[in-house]
C-alpha cells in the first residue's frame, strides 16, 4: 500500500509545530517591540524628502492608543468580529493604522483610492464593516451607507487616551485580514485569513528564509490589497526589522527604486517577473557590476517565472551569492503555498519550465482528476491544497464550491482543501505548473480554438482520430500542430491532408499534420498530450546541431558564405518548429514558416550578430539569396534599422469623406478578425458595433486634420488608415456597443500616464489611437505598410509641430516595431486578464498571461 501511495500525486510540506497556536500577530509584535525598544520600526520619505521615523517603542504606544479608540467604535458588545475597512495610501500612516485595527481584536479590510465605485460598493454591501478609516481629502460620496473616520480624526482621539492596559477579546481562529478576491467568475470575493493562517506563513519563511544578523531593514511596497503585502509588512515588524514604506511610483521607476533598495541595503525583495524583467533591463543600461550587491534573495510571484528570465537574472548576476525564488500561490492559500530555490545558473539547464517546487511548513498538495481522484506522479491534474495556509473560506459562507472537506486525509489537522483551478504535474518530487486549461490560444494575432480545428479535420474522409495542439503558445517558435490516425486501408499523406484543409481554414489556422500509428492515452483514458508533444519535439530541429542540419549552403558563393553562416541559422532558429522546410538560398522567408512579427525579430536578430538589413529590404526579398547581397556587416557605433522613407510605392492623404468608406471597411475588417482584445468580446461584438464608432468619430477625425490613409501608387486602392488625435483635444466616446469595453480598458491604462508623465497642453502630444491596413495584404506588404505609416505618423508629427506621439499597442507586431525599430520609451506593460470592469468582471480573463498591452511614448528631437 506505502509504495502505491508514494507514485500518487501527494507532496507534503514539513510538519513543524507552531510556538503558541493561540498566538495573536500583534501580540508577537509587542514581544518584539519590548526587545527592540529603541530601533527604528518604522521609514517613510515623502514627495518633500521629509522623513518619518518611529521607534519600535513610539509604534507601540501609538498602535495602543489608536486601538482603545478604536474600540469606542463597537456600540454594543457583539459574538462577532469586527471589520475596519481601510482605504488610505502608502505611508508611515498605513502600518500604524493596521496593528492599532488588529491590537483592538479587529480585522482589516483593504479598500483601494483606485477601485471603481461599483466594486468598492460591492465590497462594503458584503462585508458590513464597522468603519471605513479613510484619510482628509477623500471623496465620501462613495461610503454614503457607512461610516467613516479619518486618521487624523482617530489619532486626535487616540491622543486623547490614557496609559492604562488595553483590553482585547481573544477567540479560536481570530480573523486578522479580508482580502477581496475577484475569482473565476469576476464576482469579487471575500477571502477569510485567520491569524493561525498568516503566522502558518510567516513562521516558515523564519525558518526557511531567515534575516541575516545585519538585515536592518525590509521593504513595504506591495499595494494593501494584494495578499503579498502581508509578509512585506508583517515578516519584518514582528522580527524587529525596519519596515521602510515604497510609494507605487517609486517602484514602477527603476531609477529612483534601485537606488532606495542601494540607500536601505535590502537584502530581500518580492516581485512579479515583469518587475524583475524591467530591474534586470535597467541594470544592464547601467553596467555596473556592484549594484544591488546587498540584494541577495529575489522572491518571485504572482506570475509565471520563464527560464529565460531565471537564466537572465543569473547572466546579470554573474558569481555573486543570489537566491532567485519562485512562489505559488493565491489569497486562498496566504499567498505562497509552494516554492523552489534557484541559486545558480546550472540549475536552469536542461529545463523547460521553473518549478513552483514544494509545499511550505504544514501544507499538502494534491493533483487530481476531473473526477477529484489522485493521480500519478508524472501526469497533469487539479492543484489542490490543504494544511494550515488555507484561509477560513469567503465572506458569503454559501459559496463553498472552492473550499471542501478533505477526502484524502483522516489528519485533523487537514480537515479542509482549497480546489485552485490551476493545473500541475509532479516531477522528480517537484511542482511544475501547467497554468489553466483552456483551448483558445492565438496563432499569428489570432485566436484559434483547437477543438475546432479537430472538428473540420476529423471530417476529412480516412482520418480515424485527430488531436490538436499548440507547441510553446504565445511564444515566437511557437507551432499549431496536428496529430492524426487513419483508418485501415487509407493511404492519405500528410501533405494531401494539409492540402485539403488548404480549402476550409484560413492560413493562420492550418497546422503541420503528423501521422501516427496511435494516440498515446493516460492511465484514464485521456489523450497524453505531453507524450505527443514530446514526439513532435523529436520530429523538428530543437538544438544548434539540428539547426545546422537543416541549412543547405549550396550554390552561396565564397563571398557570402561567412554571411550566409549568420543569416541561414538566424532564420532555421527563428522560424524553427512553425517551419518543415530546408533553409536554402533561394527559398523564401514566408513559404518557409515566417510571419509578420519574426520577420521583425530575425532583423534584430541579426542587428545583434552585427549585421544591418532594412526591414523593408528584407521582407521584400523573393529569396534568402536577395537578403543576403543587402545585409550588410557594421560597426556597433552605428545607428541601425533607420530607413529613409520611401514615399515611391505609396500615396498619403489627409483623412476626408472621400476615404470614409474605405476607412470603415479597413478598420472593421481588422479589428474585428484580427484585434487582439475585441477577439475575447466575440459574440457580444459586431461588425456593424465598428460603423457605429467610425460614424461616431469620423467628423472630429477629419476636421482636426492628423490623421491619413495610404494608398498604393499603383493601382490607388486605400490600403490602410492611421487615425490621429491631440491628445489634449479628443472628443469624448459614448458607444452603445460592447466595443465601449475596449475604450474604457484603454482609458484606465492611459488616464494615469497622461496625467503624471506626459508634456500638457494642447498642440504637443498626437494620441495615434488605431492603425490598420487591409485584410488582403500578405505578410510582407503587411509590414511594410505598418512601418511606412509609422514613419509618415513620426513626420506629420514635426510638419505639425508637435514634440511627441502616445500610442497603446495591443498587437505583438506593433509593439515589437514600438519598442526595436521607432525607440518609443516604455511607460506601461499591463497583462490584459487582469482587468476588471467596474462591475467587477473580466472581459479579457480568458487571455493568456503573455497578453499585454503597452503604452509607449516617442519624443521627437
Amino acid at each position: 500500500m506505502m509504495g502505491t501511495l508514494q507514485q500518487q500525486s501527494i507532496l507534503k510540506g514539513q510538519q513543524i509545530g507552531q510556538n503558541n497556536e493561540k498566538d495573536l500577530v500583534h501580540e508577537l509584535f509587542n514581544r518584539s517591540a519590548k526587545i527592540h525598544e529603541s530601533q527604528t520600526a518604522i521609514y517613510y520619505e515623502d514627495d518633500t524628502d521629509r522623513e518619518h521615523v518611529l521607534t519600535f517603542k513610539e509604534l507601540n504606544n501609538i498602535t495602543n492608543k489608536l486601538a482603545r479608540a478604536l474600540q469606542k467604535y463597537e456600540k454594543f458588545e457583539t459574538t462577532s468580529q469586527s471589520l475596519v475597512a481601510v482605504c488610505m495610501k502608502a505611508s508611515h500612516r498605513l502600518p500604524i493604522a493596521l496593528l492599532g485595527i488588529l491590537k483592538a481584536g479587529m480585522a482589516y479590510l483593504p479598500l483601494d483610492t483606485e477601485f471603481p465605485m461599483s466594486r468598492t460598493k460591492h465590497i462594503l454591501e458584503k462585508a458590513q464593516p464597522l468603519i471605513v478609516l479613510i484619510e482628509e481629502g477623500v471623496d465620501l460620496s462613495i461610503y454614503e451607507e457607512v461610516s467613516t473616520v479619518t486618521y487624523e480624526q482617530l489619532l486626535k482621539e487616540a491622543a486623547e487616551e490614557e496609559e492604562d492596559t488595553l483590553k482585547t477579546k481573544k477567540c479560536s481562529n481570530q480573523l486578522a485580514i479580508v482580502l477581496y478576491t475577484s475569482g473565476s467568475t469576476g464576482v469579487p470575493k471575500g477571502v477569510l485569513i485567520p491569524h493561525v493562517t498568516l503566522l502558518n506563513r510567516l513562521q516558515w519563511q523564519w525558518r526557511e528564509l531567515p534575516y541575516a544578523d545585519n538585515e536592518e531593514r525590509c521593504v513595504f511596497k506591495t499595494a494593501l490589497t494584494f495578499v503579498d503585502s502581508v509578509p512585506e509588512i508583517w515578516g519584518p515588524l514582528l522580527q524587529g526589522r525596519t519596515l521602510v514604506i515604497v510609494p507605487k511610483s517609486v517602484t514602477k521607476d527603476p531609477e529612483k527604486f534601485v537606488p532606495l533598495l542601494e540607500k536601505h541595503q535590502i537584502q530581500r525583495l518580492v516581485l512579479v517577473p515583469s518587475l524583475l524583467y524591467s530591474l534586470l533591463m535597467y541594470l544592464g543600461l547601467r553596467n555596473n557590476d556592484n549594484v544591488l550587491d546587498h540584494l541577495r534573495l529575489w522572491i518571485c510571484s504572482g506570475e509565471t517565472l520563464s527560464v529565460s528570465l531565471a537564466d537572465q537574472f543569473f547572466a546579470t548576476f554573474s558569481n555573486k551569492d543570489k537566491i532567485l525564488a519562485n512562489f505559488y500561490g493565491s489569497t486562498e492559500v496566504m499567498g505562497d503555498v509552494t516554492y523552489y530555490l534557484l541559486s545558480n545558473r546550472a540549475q536552469l539547464q536542461g529545463m523547460e519550465k521553473v518549478p513552483i517546487g514544494r509545499p511550505i511548513d504544514n501544507c499538502i498538495i494534491y493533483l487530481v482528476n476531473k473526477d477529484m481522484r489522485l493521480i500519478p506522479q508524472g501526469e497533469v491534474g487539479e492543484l489542490i491544497v490543504a494544511g494550515k495556509n488555507l484561509a477560513a473560506g469567503y465572506i458569503d459562507e454559501r459559496d463553498t464550491r472552492k473550499f471542501l472537506d478533505n477526502p484524502y486525509a483522516i489528519d485533523p489537522e487537514y480537515p479542509k482543501i482549497f480546489r485552485t483551478g490551476d493545473y500541475a504535474k509532479i516531477v522528480k518530487s517537484s511542482i511544475i505548473y501547467e497554468g489553466r486549461v483552456d483551448s483558445q490560444i492565438k496563432i499569428r494575432g489570432h485566436r484559434v480554438d483547437l477543438t475546432e480545428v479537430e472538428k473540420i479535420i476529423a471530417k476529412i474522409s480516412g482520418i480515424d482520430k485527430v488531436v490538436v495542439l499548440c507547441y510553446k503558445p504565445g511564444e515566437l517558435s511557437q507551432a499549431l500542430i496536428a496529430f492524426v490516425t487513419v483508418t485501415d486501408g487509407t493511404t492519405l499523406s500528410s501533405s494531401e491532408i494539409e492540402s485539403l484543409l488548404q480549402r476550409t481554414l484560413a492560413p493562420y489556422m492550418l497546422p503541420q499534420i503528423f501521422i501516427i500509428d496511435h494516440i498515446p492515452l493516460l492511465i484514464n483514458g485521456k489523450t497524453d498530450r505531453q507524450t505527443l508533444l514530446k514526439q513532435y519535439q523529436s520530429f523538428c530541429p530543437n538544438d544548434e546541431d539540428d539547426v545546422a542540419a537543416n541549412c543547405d549552403y549550396s550554390g552561396v558563393s565564397d563571398e557570402d558564405l561567412a554571411k550566409a553562416r549568420i543569416l541561414f541559422p538566424t532564420v532555421a532558429s527563428v522560424i524553427g518548429r512553425n517551419g518543415s522546410a530546408l533553409v536554402t538560398l533561394h527559398a523564401n522567408f514566408y513559404e518557409l514558416g515566417g510571419n509578420s512579427l519574426n520577420s521583425i525579430y530575425t532583423v534584430t536578430k541579426l542587428m545583434d550578430q552585427g549585421y544591418q538589413i532594412g526591414i523593408t529590404d528584407f521582407i521584400t526579398a523573393k529569396d534568402l539569396a536577395e537578403i543576403l547581397d543587402r545585409m550588410k556587416l557594421v560597426s556597433s557605433d552605428e545607428k541601425l534599422l533607420k530607413e529613409t522613407l520611401d514615399e515611391k510605392p505609396y500615396i498619403f492623404e489627409t483623412l476626408s469623406d472621400c476615404h470614409k468608406e474605405d476607412a470603415i471597411e479597413i478598420i472593421t475588417e481588422s479589428f474585428y478578425s484580427k484585434a487582439d482584445l475585441e477577439q475575447w468580446l466575440i459574440p457580444d461584438i459586431t461588425r456593424a458595433d465598428y460603423r457605429e464608432l467610425m460614424e461616431v468619430m469620423w467628423n472630429p477625425l477629419v476636421e482636426k486634420g492628423l490623421s491619413f490613409a495610404i494608398k498604393s501608387a499603383q493601382n490607388g486602392k486605400t490600403i490602410g488608415v492611421t487615425l490621429n488625435f491631440d491628445l489634449w483635444d479628443e472628443p469624448e466616446l459614448i458607444l452603445s456597443s460592447k466595443l465601449m469595453i475596449i475604450f474604457d480598458f484603454l482609458e484606465y491604462l492611459e488616464k494615469p500616464i497622461r496625467e503624471n508623465e506626459i508634456p500638457k497642453g494642447k498642440g504637443k502630444i498626437i494620441h495615434n489611437s488605431m492603425m490598420s491596413t487591409c485584410s488582403d495584404l500578405n505578410f510582407a506588404e503587411n509590414v511594410l505598410v505598418m512601418r511606412q505609416m509609422e514613419e509618415y505618423c513620426l513626420k506629420l508629427a514635426q510638419q505639425k509641430g508637435y514634440v511627441g506621439i502616445f500610442t497603446t499597442n495591443t498587437s505583438p507586431l506593433t509593439q515589437q516595431l514600438g519598442t526595436d525599430v521607432y525607440d518609443y520609451e516604455t511607460l506601461l506593460v499591463y497583462q490584459v486578464n487582469r482587468y476588471e470592469t467596474p462591475d467587477g468582471n473580466k472581459p479579457f480573463g480568458k487571455a493568456p498571461d503573455s497578453q499585454v498591452a503597452i503604452c509607449s511614448l516617442k519624443m521627437i528631437n
